[in-house]
């Protein structure tokens, strides 16, 4: 199954263009859309979890009109909002419980086997008679994927999961999604290059509402190969180099900036070639050096 996205456009009242007539082929499996604060993914989100009117444009799951026929949209739909809220009081096994029961899992005994299930699947199943109020964040956010797997979902939506998270939670959460990914379409939104490159085979890079890039990890590693060069700097220099090149990004190493600059050839002696990394991907097209390429 694919969702397939075609022409789409929002802009908010205040006369801010949330989305700008974009068009996305999203296959079965991981699917990152990386994109700042601010881009658009959000609002991309909403209105693929029905929660939100575009403007213009078709959206398709399968043969389900996403814009027109939300009540089946909502019955094959998974959903990991940002912000997840829960009761304070509640257990996770009498919220899930009545998640299971608002999505119609009517019948007592198919309803308790699930929830057990779920709780399982996530590792959830020792702290099922705590509060979900005092999880940790990466319990809450595993807690968020098992309400987001009620219904056998086909499509699951799932914005800013790791945000906040330790590193080891972070990759409990990377683990669950893989797998939840085999067999469905899983888009994860988020501003953190780490999370595509450990997750997605495919990606699409958003900023300002446009679409910038559209393809695998792979292919936007090859588009900047040999076009990334590298250089250490004395803190005195960034404002000059920030001025003279086509500056990326810049990090301290050891109490020194290094910058990454894009350019088809090296920009002067000082500066080596380095392999492009997913992180010189984002920078180099949210700042406009790259070429939009949607595949």
């Amino acid at each position: 199954m694919e969702l397939v996205i075609n022409g789409l456009s929002k802009t908010y009242a205040n006369g801010v263009k949330a989305l700008d007539n974009v068009t996305l082929t999203i296959p079965t499996g991981m699917f990152g859309l990386l994109g700042p604060n601010g881009a658009g993914k959000s609002s991309l989100m909403r209105i693929l979890a029905t929660l939100q009117e575009a403007d213009a444009g078709t959206v398709m799951l399968g043969n389900i009109d996403v814009l027109r026929q939300k009540d089946e949209v909502r019955k094959v739909l998974g959903y990991l909002p940002q912000e997840f809220g829960v009761y304070p009081r509640v257990s996770a096994y009498q919220m899930l419980d009545h998640i299971a029961l608002l999505k119609g899992v009517i019948n007592n005994g198919q309803r308790k086997d699930l929830v057990e299930a779920l709780l399982q699947k996530v590792n959830l199943w020792e702290h099922r008679k705590r509060r979900i109020a005092g999880f940790s964040g990466g319990m809450k956010q595993r807690f968020g994927i098992a309400q987001s797997l009620i219904g056998e979902p086909k499509l699951i939506i799932v914005d800013e999961p790791t945000a906040g998270l330790d590193p080891g939670e972070r990759n409990r959460f990377y683990n669950l999604l893989t797998e939840i990914g085999e067999n469905v379409v899983v888009i994860l939104s988020t501003h953190i290059v780490q999370d595509v490159q450990e997750l997605c085979r495919n990606m699409a890079i958003i900023n300002k509402g446009q679409l910038l890039f559209a393809g695998a990890p792979n292919d936007a590693l090859n588009a900047v190969k040999g076009r990334i060069w590298e250089k250490s700097i004395a803190k005195s220099e960034l404002e000059a180099q920030l001025a003279q090149h086509r500056v990326i990004s810049n990090k301290l190493i050891a109490g020194r900036p290094v910058i990454h600059v894009y350019n088809e050839t090296r920009p002067d002696e000082g500066f080596a070639a380095v392999e492009p990394t997913l992180e010189d991907v984002f920078f180099s097209h949210i700042n406009g050096t790259a070429k939009t390429v949607v595949a």
